[in-house]
């Protein structure tokens, strides 16, 4: 295997735990404790992303006995030391302090086509932060994360990455549902790539423990290494930080609320200082278009980190960062003014997300109501995000309400039950819609055509047509545990292309079966993995 441009800024230039032993403990003024992978004497590799090719790997160096040892931590690189990080955070609101890298494992960072990427493993064994678990992880959560990183990232959404998704060998024992039923389940690792995972909850942990040098260290670090066109000095350096991790945090979010994905678990030490989706746990799928849903079972009754609710959280989350920086910063009304400018932006940029959606891209007086009203219908009767979104791009200016109607009405669940007063109001609202559309025909100065072909392109490559479905991961799941992966192959190169027609994957184009409605695992999830 070719050799590795291995450099490693991280533990370079931040303070290493003294105790070099791996046992779980409280850890004060260090940004990471050492920690090894356990030996997996009958590991796996069953899936390998094309990430391995971005990365400079060959596909005969991927098929290698060395590559699989690495990406299960089974044969490193020589002078490398894997390690666990150290943070802390607040969790459904409440602070949680230390937490740490319970499940997860840096091996090393590498320099490739002059981007930086750390490797890190999921679930191959415990580290000091582990606390009451046991550092492995199962392969129903192994799959999901696998997925959906990879998923995220063909969406054009920020993310972490997945390299590759192997069987540990051992058996792992977890409480699916939390119920007192537990039971023995196949571990699993991922190969989780990432320019950095740093979380918010690293500099709320230097806070915490009043280690303002520390904090000063690691903010320094990230900048000069992930901000390097940041070039300011003293508290204005810091500032234009805070205002960059905003500004991606909220690009982000509006991408999540694009596409209909609902993290499920938006603790501050799930929050990336990058601006990346990490941590994919009990997260879900819009199927019907719900504000309130959930897909977390440990949030069911609060339900905080529900669809509707996610910018909220992220601004809230932003909060708790702002308040770890304060000591660097000490200016606490030039953080809330970017703090209350994530307000406005919000607005702004969620309705252009929301009209580019419908196919807007001019401006008109009317175009916040008929959003707001599109949403309040979609949610009246059980709608299918994916699908009606992705019908609305044949819906143009010259057709009838009732033409409409019908190209839509695959979204319906139920379609039998939608009451006549629901549907007419459908079809008002598809009137408007229609006129709206020709005002934006008018103002392109365009014919029939063309107008109503670009309008189905620029709907197309906002709304995906196919997205990894609660159902279709347990699907994939239910195979993989029987050692079937060939549904896992199918669903990754469907995953690949989710703007683009793809026939033979068309009949995951199409409302959740009912089966799925109340199944475990594609309907509601929990943390456990």
């Amino acid at each position: 295997m070719h050799k590795l441009h291995i450099n490693n800024s991280f533990t370079n230039s931040l303070p290493q735990d003294p105790i070099t032993e791996n046992y779980t403990r409280q850890v004060t003024g260090a940004a990471y404790s050492l920690a090894q992978p356990v030996a997996f004497k009958n590991a796996q590799v069953i899936h390998v992303s094309e990430l391995a090719q971005e990365l400079g790997f060959s596909e005969e160096e991927v098929k290698s006995t060395a590559f699989q040892e690495l990406v299960t931590g089974q044969n490193l690189p020589d002078g490398t030391a894997p390690y666990a990080m150290a943070y802390a955070g607040h969790q459904f609101g409440n602070w949680a302090g230390q937490l740490g890298d319970g499940r997860a494992i840096n091996l090393f960072e590498i320099l490739h086509n002059e981007n930086r990427w750390a490797l890190q493993l999921k679930g191959a064994g415990p580290t000091p932060y582990s606390r009451r678990g046991d550092g492995f992880a199962v392969l129903r959560s192994s799959i999901r994360e696998h997925l959906c990183s990879e998923a995220m990232h063909y969406l054009g959404v920020p993310t972490t990455r997945s390299l590759s998704l192997s069987l540990s060998g051992n058996d792992v024992l977890r409480d699916m549902l939390y119920d007192g039923n537990a039971a023995h389940e196949k571990g699993a690792v991922v190969c989780r790539v990432a320019p950095s995972f740093l979380r918010f909850g690293n500099f709320e942990y230097a806070a915490a423990q009043g280690e303002n040098q520390y904090l000063q260290q690691l903010t320094d670090y990230t900048i000069d290494t992930f901000y390097q066109h940041i070039t300011a000095s003293g508290k204005a350096k810091y500032l234009q930080f805070f205002q960059e991790v905003t500004d991606r945090t909220l690009e982000m979010i509006i991408h999540w609320q694009r596409v209909g994905f609902v993290h499920g678990v938006m603790n501050t030490d799930n929050m990336s200082i990058l601006g990346l989706t990490i941590d994919y746990g009990p997260y879900g799928w819009l199927e019907p278009y719900e504000h309130g849903w959930t897909p977390n079972t440990t949030d069911r009754q609060h339900k905080r980190y529900r669809y509707g609710a996610q910018p909220e959280i992220g601004l809230w989350n932003l909060l708790q960062l702002a308040n770890a920086l304060y000591e660097l910063i000490n200016d606490g009304p030039a953080l809330e003014e970017i703090l209350n400018n994530y307000k406005a932006s919000y607005q702004s940029q969620y309705l252009a997300m929301m009209k580019s959606k419908i196919g807007l891209t001019s401006s008109q007086e009317n175009d916040a109501e008929l959003i707001a009203t599109l949403e309040h219908h979609l949610q009246l009767h059980e709608t299918d995000m994916t699908l009606f979104f992705r019908e609305l791009a044949q819906v143009d200016a010259q057709m009838d309400a009732n033409t409409a109607f019908v190209t839509i009405s695959m979204a319906f669940y139920d379609l039998e039950n939608l009451s006549e007063p629901h549907q007419w109001s459908w079809l008002e609202w598809l009137e408007t819609y229609m006129k709206r559309l020709q005002l934006e025909q008018d103002v392109n100065g365009v014919d029939d055509t063309a107008f109503a072909k670009a309008k189905q392109q620029q709907m197309n490559a906002t709304n995906p047509k196919y997205v990894l479905r609660n159902y279709i991961a347990q699907l994939v799941i239910d195979d993989a545990d029987k050692g079937d992966y060939k549904l896992l192959n199918d669903v990754y190169r469907m995953l690949k292309n989710p703007y683009t027609d793809q026939p033979e994957f068309d009949h995951y184009y199409d409302l959740r079966p009912d089966w799925a409605r109340n199944k475990v695992g594609c309907s509601m999830l929990s943390c456990s993995s």
